[in-house]
């Protein structure tokens, strides 16, 4: 023990007498003194004494829909953290196709009596849900708050990122390139992420392009979330001569690559693409991914506080927080190429001759 002391005194440079102190939880010893001397002890790997270890607050649930999509573990891994050093115990529900439903884990988490729920990317963001569940957990009293997803009406603090705003300076950015025909590829229009998604596009497309409503309809492609759904989207808006491509997803986003590589198409070299949410490792794609950032620490943390505030008795003021995106650009978007004009029947939206540009002999792809 007295070597113990010894090597913990000299890690946080005070006196063995006054580890001894903190170790035996006596009084006289200043507050930052202690904490140095706790965080010897961590930094040494010796275990706190009982007496000395942070009792948790209580049980906190967290309900993502899934973890494929590496968007959702990032969330998991801020939010869990922050939970932490607030005294709580997260508890992770993961959900799965087939698998334990959003109110099951809800029946689940209140059995063990949580203290309360983040809910990440839930039922609260599907309009054709209903949301009388979580007026029930309100009821109980329960604390809750919702990312990504929006439901009016419900007294909870809601977290999201600005779809619309994201959508919108996705097209501005390829129509700073040189971009006129530009589509849309997301999800199911019932998700409320997905709704704003396609407003923003419109009206980017509208103001920016000088796009009809016909033309935008026949630009924007809802599928199914990820890899697979992109693809093909993408194809079909390939088909109908488009030069860049609006993600809602990164993992879209790669199967948007996935299709333009399949005919023949580099990207960016013949079609350009910007996917959604800046997930790990998206950088080190190839091409690495020109996307739009979700500002996942800012969000997770602020939804924690809300939800301590919640807990404590402070109840946060019941609205949307809305986070602005961050436009990241990467290899995957670039100037469309110069292209030989060709006499043509239509205009494109912007009111000018469509144009023809080289691509695989299997197929010819209008700008």
């Amino acid at each position: 023990m007295r070597a113990r002391l010894s090597d913990i005194a000299q890690q946080a440079e005070v006196s063995e007498a006054t580890v001894s102190r903190v170790l035996n939880d006596r009084p006289g010893v200043a507050p930052e003194t202690r904490q140095a001397v706790l965080t010897a002890l961590d930094v040494l790997g010796y275990e706190r004494p009982a007496r000395l270890r942070k009792r948790s607050a209580g049980l906190v649930g967290l309900v993502v829909p899934e973890l494929d999509n590496p968007i959702f573990p990032a969330f998991a891994q801020i939010i869990e953290s922050t939970l932490a050093q607030s005294g709580f115990t997260p508890v992770l529900c993961t959900q799965t196709p087939g698998g334990v439903t959003e109110d099951e884990y809800v029946e689940m988490l209140l059995d063990r009596q949580v203290s309360g729920i983040v809910f990440v990317s839930g039922l609260h963001a599907d309009t054709a849900a209903n949301h009388d569940r979580y007026r029930a957990l309100i009821a109980r009293p329960l604390p809750i708050v919702m990312i990504n997803g929006y439901v009016g009406g419900i007294a909870a603090p809601f977290v999201s990122c600005d779809d619309r705003e994201a959508a919108e300076l996705a097209v501005a950015h390829l129509v700073a390139f040189g971009h006129r025909r530009i589509g849309l590829i997301t999800g199911p229009d019932r998700f409320v992420p997905v709704q704003r998604k396609v407003a923003g596009f419109r009206s980017a497309m509208t103001r920016l392009v000088g796009a009809t409503e016909a033309e935008i309809d026949e630009l924007a492609e809802l599928s199914l979330f990820g890899v697979e759904g992109g693809e093909a989207a993408a194809g079909r808006l390939i088909e109908r001569g488009v030069t860049g491509l609006v993600c809602g997803s990164d993992l879209m986003a790669l199967g948007a690559i996935r299709a333009a590589r399949q005919r023949g198409l580099a990207v960016p070299g013949d079609i350009s693409v910007v996917g959604y949410d800046d997930s790990p490792l998206i950088a080190f794609t190839d091409p690495p991914l020109t996307t739009m950032r979700q500002p996942v620490a800012a969000m997770a943390v602020a939804a924690v506080r809300a939800l301590v505030d919640e807990i404590n008795g402070h109840a946060a003021p019941n609205s949307e927080y809305l986070f602005r995106p961050e436009l990241v650009v990467r290899g995957s978007t670039a100037v469309v190429r110069p292209a030989e004009t060709t006499p043509t029947s239509g205009a494109g939206p912007a009111g000018g001759a469509q144009r023809q540009r080289p691509t695989a002999p299997s197929l010819v792809v209008p700008a």
